[in-house]
């Protein structure tokens, strides 16, 4: 099975690139400031208000988008201290695929 990964975080590029170069991520890190692809995604954590400088973060989770761009499932959980747990969602992912 092939997946591949990144993350998405809503601070500017420069901090973004600082960030994941401090870390040795081997994963792609896309910024999203003022939250566009968060409100496109429907994940926006609707705590914060526009002005708010954490307006635009998501609620946490975790998405799969097959090879088409098509989401075929995502979940989110509301608290940003929490993830959703990986082992149901790979069980998931591998049922999406057939595997």
């Amino acid at each position: 099975m092939d997946i591949a990964v990144a993350g998405m975080v809503y601070d500017a590029v420069d901090i973004t690139s600082s960030f994941h170069a401090e870390k040795s991520l081997q994963y792609p890190l896309l910024s999203d400031v003022g939250g566009v692809n968060v409100n496109k995604l429907g994940i926006l954590n609707e705590k914060y208000a526009e002005g708010s400088n954490l307006f635009g973060i998501p609620h946490p989770g975790v998405m799969y988008i097959d090879g088409d761009g098509i989401i075929r499932a995502k979940y989110a959980i509301p608290g940003y201290r929490q993830r959703p747990p990986f082992g149901p969602l790979l069980e998931h992912i591998k049922g999406l695929l057939g595997q």
